[in-house]
Parts: structure tokens; C-alpha cells; sequence
């Protein structure tokens, strides 16, 4: 019997707003330690450590990796979008501001909603639901309007590489999704994208001419390991066990919440004030997602 469920439930819920509480931390602890570890040294050193972590998890749970189960090709092809997308998301951050890049990045959802179906008829989006992506993508573009007014930091270059990245972010997702690989374990879908970023991303590093910094402050090591195994293991590892079982199109409206909450970590940490705008964009953001899950009246309930 299938495990895939056509609606979020509270454990999807709850598990999906620690994993974005989690990337919008993630986002301030890269951003600041690019003053002291290269961008794609530092996504190196990040996906090395969450690949040899992942390994022995599934050494420890009895999962088997290298079982033939069709999902090859998928696998190195998501790998690949994986990777490309960090490169994106780390070389985009040393070129433009954290809240700027987070609007382009997380575009991703929109790309999930127009492709998924394509592949999947039963996950067309209807009215309503179109109408709550846009109103927490609004809400998104509100809240960081300061990011695009700005702009002393911020160059055309890094806000394409985000854009970018967001578009491989939603193609990783469709690729899942439409293929065998939303049929196999979470430990070997993870372990798929890790290990395509953990081949690519020294080869990308070397190829900029990056210096490999061994020399770090507590800060800098801090921050690696927290984005290895909080970032790059723990909530992949989930995203990609939630992505197995739930709907696509609702599962990545969720990732709207990312720049909310960096915002607010960056205010807490940066002992910025937190806006009346802000606080109206997450209530919006909280309004789109409601739209986007609620069930039509037709529907039946779930099965308790």
C-alpha cells in the first residue's frame, strides 16, 4: 500500500517549519563566514561532512545505497540540479545581500506549480491555491522590498545566480517527483544530491582559483558545523522524507517561510527592529499558506 498522502498533515507541518526556521538560520551563518572561507570551499567542506555523516547513518539503519531499484539515472540527474544549485546559492551570496537573494531563490515553488503537473495530472493546482501562492509571494517580495531598494551591496550578477537557483531547486523537485525516486528511501535520495555536490563542488572551488583555508576562527567552525549537520544532513534528510509522502505544490509553498525567518534571525542578531511590514508579511505569508492546503468541500476527510 502506497504511503504518499494528498494532504499536509500536523507532523508535515510542524517538521516543515523547523526545516525552513532551519535554512533561514543557515543563511546569516553563510553569509557571514564567507568573510573567512571561500564560497565553494566552504559548500565543499559542508556536503563532505553531511555525506560521511549520511553514510554511516545508513550503515547504522541497514539502508542499502547501492541496490539496483531503477532510480539511477534520476538520482545522478538530481544530484547534478543539487549541486548547480548550491553553487548558485553560495556564489550568489558573495555577490549580493542575503534578503535579496533569498526573493530570487526562493521562486522555486512557482516552478514546482507550473511543471509538477505536467507529470502528474492529480497534483493540478486549483483556483484557490493559485491565488495563495501569489499572496505569499507577494507577501515575500513586501517584506524584503528594502533588499531591492537598496542595492549598494547587491550586483546583477548575484541576483541572477539566485533566480537560477531557484529554477534548478524546483527542477530537483519536479525530477523527484516524476521519477523512482519518489520511491525509494529518503537516506538514498539525500545521499544522491550530496554526493554529486561532494564530487563537483572542490573541482568548482579549485577551478576559481579558490584558497583552501584550514586556519579557522571557533566562529568559522561553528558555523560548518552547524550548516553540516543541522543544514546539509538533519534537514535534507527530512525534506527529503517529506517530499516522498506529501504533494509537491503544497510542500514548497512552505519555503516562503525561509526569508521570514532569516529576516528576523538577521534582526535578532543584527539588532535590526522588526518592521509593522514585516510582521503583516508573515501574517500574510501564514494567509497564502492556508489557501494553498485547505481542501476543497468535496473532499473527504483523511483517514484518522
Amino acid at each position: 500500500m502506497s504511503n504518499r498522502k494528498t494532504h499536509l498533515d500536523a507532523l508535515a507541518v510542524g517538521l516543515l517549519i523547523a526545516c525552513c526556521l532551519v535554512w533561514g538560520f543557515q543563511q546569516v551563518l553563510i553569509k557571514a563566514t564567507l568573510a573567512e572561507v571561500p564560497p565553494m570551499f566552504q559548500a565543499s567542506l559542508r556536503l563532505m561532512g553531511a555525506t560521511v555523516l549520511l553514510g554511516l547513518w545508513c550503515a547504522w539503519r541497514g539502508v542499502p545505497l547501492f541496490k539496483a531499484d531503477g532510480s539511477l539515472k534520476a538520482g545522478l540527474l538530481a544530484g547534478a540540479l543539487f549541486a548547480a544549485e548550491f553553487a548558485c546559492i553560495y556564489l550568489g551570496l558573495a555577490h549580493t545581500t542575503a534578503s535579496r537573494l533569498t526573493v530570487f531563490l526562493y521562486t522555486a515553488p512557482f516552478w514546482v506549480a507550473l511543471l509538477v503537473p505536467l507529470w502528474i495530472p492529480s497534483e493540478q493546482l486549483r483556483g484557490s491555491q493559485w491565488v495563495g501562492l501569489a499572496v505569499a509571494f507577494a507577501a515575500v517580495l513586501y517584506a524584503l522590498r528594502e533588499g531591492f531598494m537598496g542595492g549598494h551591496d547587491a550586483t546583477l550578477r548575484g541576483d541572477l545566480l539566485a533566480l537560477l537557483g531557484g529554477l534548478l531547486w524546483g527542477l530537483t523537485m519536479v525530477v523527484i517527483r516524476s521519477s523512482p525516486l519518489s520511491q525509494i528511501a529518503a537516506e538514498k535520495l539525500l545521499m544522491y544530491q550530496l554526493g554529486a555536490g561532494t564530487l563537483l563542488m572542490p573541482l568548482l572551488s579549485v577551478a576559481l582559483g579558490e584558497a583552501w583555508v584550514w586556519r579557522l576562527s571557533p566562529f568559522a567552525v561553528g558555523s560548518l558545523l552547524v550548516q553540516t549537520v543541522v543544514g546539509a544532513f538533519i534537514s535534507y534528510l527530512v525534506w527529503m522524507w517529506i517530499l516522498g509522502r506529501y504533494p509537491a505544490t503544497k510542500v514548497s509553498a512552505f519555503v516562503f517561510l525561509t526569508p521570514l525567518f532569516s529576516l528576523l534571525i538577521g534582526a535578532i542578531w543584527l539588532k535590526e527592529s522588526v518592521t509593522t511590514g514585516l510582521l503583516i508579511a508573515l501574517t500574510t505569508v501564514a494567509a497564502g499558506i492556508v489557501l494553498m492546503n485547505r481542501r476543497p468541500a468535496s473532499s473527504p476527510a483523511p483517514e484518522a
